[in-house]
Parts: C-alpha cells; sequence; structure tokens
C-alpha cells in the first residue's frame, strides 16, 4: 500500500469556514473537542436533504422513498465507522440524550445491592444517567479513580471495584479533559467477566482514531457526529445480543425491527445525511493519503484516513508539546512525553500562573483564536484535581484541519500572554 504525503492545504480546502476571516484576521479553530467544523460534503448533503427530499420516511411518494435510503446510507456509514452491523446502530440528538434514553431500558432490572462502576475521568453525560439510574433502583456506585500525575485510569483497582453483584461499566475512550486515550478493553473485559453490560463514550476518541467496537468487546458505545466533522447527531452501538434483551421505550405503533426498535422517536433526515457525509470525508482521507482505492470497503476506507490523520496530527502535537514546555509558568494537565504521543488524542488543558482559564481564552479570542474554558462537563475530574472552583482549565484542541502555521501563531500568543505576568 502506498500512501501520499499529507496535504493540508488540500484537507482545508474541503472545510469552507477555513476560508472565514474577522476584521481580515483569518479564524483560527482550536474548540474541536467542543464541536468541529464541517467538510463542504456535509453542508451540502444536508441542503440536500431540506431542498429535495424533505419528508419523513415509509411513504410510496419520491420524497419519502428518499428519506428511507437516506435512512438505510446513515446506518450502514455508522456502522462503517465503528467496526459494527447496521442493525446495531442508533442514531439521536446527542450522545447524552442518547444514554439518557438508554439508562432506563439498561436499570429496569437492577434491584437494591447492585453495584456499578463509574469513572472520574468521564465527561458527565456518561456519569450522569448512571448516577439517576442508581439512585432511583438503590444501587451502590462504585468510582474508577485516575492518577493525577499520570492522568492515566488505576486500573490495578480494577479486581476491588469490579465483583459478582456488577451491573454496569461505564468508562471513556479518550479524556475531554487530558486527551489520555484509555485501555477500554482491559476495562470492558474486567466488566464482561462478571456479566456487567459494558459502556464506552468514544465521543473525543472518534475524530481522531479508528474506533473497533468488536476489538474492545464493549456492549455499549457513544460518539457525536458534530465532534467527526458532521452535524449535531449522537451515534450509538448497541451490541446485538444485548439488543435484543433490551426492553424498548417506543410508542405502540413504532416497529419492534431495528432502527426502529430502540429509536428516541423520528431522526433528523438532514443530520443523518450530514453524518453519512462527514464519515465519508473520513474516507476520502483515507483515498487521498491512506493508500487506498475508492473502490475498497467504507470501512478499509475510514480506518486507512484516521491513521493517516494521526500521523499527521502527532506531527502537530509533537510541536504543540515543544512550545507549551517552553512558556514559563504553563502547567498541563495531560501526557506531556513526546515518546507517548499515541497514549493521547490532540487535546490539551492547561492553566497560566497568576491568568485565570476564562482570561486566557479571552486573550486568545481577541487575536482570532478560538478555544474554550471550563470543565467541560467533566466534572468528577475538575473537582479531583480542585480545578472547578478555580474556573476549571483552558482547553485548546488540534484536528487534521489545523496547519502547523495555526500551531505556531496561538504557542506565540500564549507566550506573549504568559510574558506579561
Amino acid at each position: 500500500m502506498t500512501t501520499s504525503p499529507w496535504d493540508i492545504q488540500a484537507v482545508r480546502a474541503t472545510f469552507p469556514a477555513l476560508s472565514l476571516r474577522d476584521d481580515g484576521k483569518p479564524r483560527i479553530y482550536l474548540d474541536a473537542p467542543g464541536g468541529s467544523q464541517v467538510p463542504r460534503r456535509v453542508v451540502e448533503a444536508m441542503t440536500r436533504v431540506l431542498v429535495d427530499s424533505c419528508a419523513n420516511e415509509g411513504g410510496p411518494f419520491r420524497t419519502s422513498q428518499d428519506s428511507d435510503h437516506i435512512l438505510a446510507g446513515a446506518y450502514q456509514a455508522g456502522a462503517a465507522l465503528l467496526g459494527a452491523a447496521a442493525d446495531e446502530i442508533v442514531y439521536g440528538l446527542n450522545s447524552t440524550s442518547l444514554l439518557f434514553h438508554f439508562s432506563r431500558m439498561i436499570a429496569r432490572d437492577w434491584q437494591e445491592g447492585d453495584e456499578i462502576v463509574l469513572t472520574r475521568m468521564d465527561h458527565d453525560g456518561n456519569v450522569g444517567p448512571w448516577l439517576i439510574a442508581a439512585e432511583e433502583r438503590g444501587v451502590t456506585v462504585r468510582w474508577l479513580d485516575f492518577d493525577p500525575e499520570t492522568y492515566e485510569y488505576r486500573y490495578e483497582a480494577l479486581d476491588r471495584l469490579i465483583g459478582p453483584r456488577t451491573r454496569l461499566v461505564a468508562c471513556n475512550h479518550a479524556s475531554n479533559m487530558f486527551g489520555t486515550i484509555n485501555d477500554v478493553a482491559r476495562i470492558v473485559a474486567a466488566g464482561k467477566a462478571v456479566g456487567a453490560v459494558t459502556m464506552v463514550d468514544a465521543v473525543q476518541s472518534t475524530p481522531h482514531i479508528p474506533v473497533d467496537v468488536k476489538a474492545i468487546g464493549c456492549d455499549l458505545l457513544a460518539c457525536s457526529a458534530y465532534k467527526f466533522f458532521g452535524p449535531h447527531a449522537g451515534v450509538l452501538y448497541v451490541r446485538a445480543d444485548l439488543r435484543d434483551r433490551l426492553v424498548p421505550l417506543k410508542v405502540r405503533p413504532a416497529s419492534t425491527d431495528m432502527p426502529w426498535r430502540l429509536a428516541p422517536g423520528t431522526p433528523s433526515f438532514e443530520a443523518l445525511a450530514g453524518t453519512q457525509a462527514a464519515i465519508e470525508h473520513m474516507a476520502w482521507l483515507g483515498e487521498a493519503f491512506g493508500g487506498v482505492e475508492a473502490s475498497q470497503p467504507l470501512r478499509t476506507r475510514i480506518v486507512a484516513g484516521l491513521q493517516a490523520a494521526t500521523a499527521y496530527e502527532a506531527g502537530l502535537m509533537d510541536r504543540f508539546l515543544a512550545g507549551l514546555a517552553d512558556i514559563e509558568g504553563l502547567k498541563l494537565f495531560g501526557i506531556a512525553s513526546h515518546n507517548r504521543l499515541d497514549a493521547r488524542v490532540p487535546t490539551f488543558s492547561f492553566r497560566l500562573e497568576s491568568r485565570t482559564p476564562q482570561a486566557t481564552m479571552e486573550h486568545l479570542a481577541a487575536q482570532n483564536i478560538f478555544g474554550w474554558a471550563g470543565d467541560f462537563y467533566a466534572h468528577e475530574a475538575s473537582s479531583a484535581l480542585g480545578l472547578r472552583e478555580s474556573g476549571g482549565v483552558a482547553r485548546l484542541g488540534l484536528s487534521h484541519y489545523t496547519s502547523m502555521a495555526e500551531v505556531d501563531a496561538t504557542l506565540d500568543a500564549l507566550a506573549r500572554l504568559a510574558a506579561k505576568s
């Protein structure tokens, strides 16, 4: 397989927003962990639906039949993205709403004295729904902590936390605060050994690395299209044997067949089309830079595309980490080793001495560099580090559409701010 060199200008040309300027200043989008930019094909796909095919599915007329095709295509694309079968995919508004919906079904048979295992590193979308369900059912919550020095889970605690009364184990694939890529297969295996349902939040990993639900072995896995270059939509993988055991929350006339069996109402057809287009963008990366032909299966092209993107992002991370290390008074919350780039995604949280995270982000925003300040719903993580009450952290995220020049401009802006302290 012959790969082509990464052409950042060709990649950026596919994203209309990257050419926008404000008062002559280019926009530098480093807010991707909270929501990525979208390729032109996503905009075009959604527009086509709203103009040419605006109808519900299931009817005999042309626009309704178009919606049938949109549904089928989106489910096939979601399956290819995650390494699943099309009838193991559920779409919803976002990952959090899907987990609230599914937590009701999964907790249905929990009993007082049962236990669940959650983590201190997760986005609260993979914590809050389970906490509420546990409280309602009288279930004990146990916590998997992370090491505040390494920003990695304390895996040695799994044997103590997981036992015969464990009904659910929920964890995250990559941290939305630290960027850590976690060994979710290890956590899932520990949960599966006692018959627990296993849930993985892959919202932060899906835009950066190939996700394979079969290799992970989980029962549930969630991601959000607006984090992987698509519109606001959530995608949930549900393992077939769990899917068939769940008593669905649905209106009585709804079909008992997938995808309607577990769907939380009528989907946004334009969001489905946009999500499929975002997934096809990843496949295009595989064709353009991953050495695979357009005739190869969609899954093959997606994996090749994300592998090519990962290699490019590693160079960005290396430069960014080196620059951060040179800024006096900056503390990074996450893996900083240049030899462990494969252990993180390009999400960076930090604080500058004598500057609040909000002030840091306002300084960057004044130079049209976009990023976030706060705890980003990583409620447990920010609390464990004593950061939540003091404004959290400043967070910047790189993507496969970020240029090295943008990295350098951001580092320069941070260095100048630090020098004023």
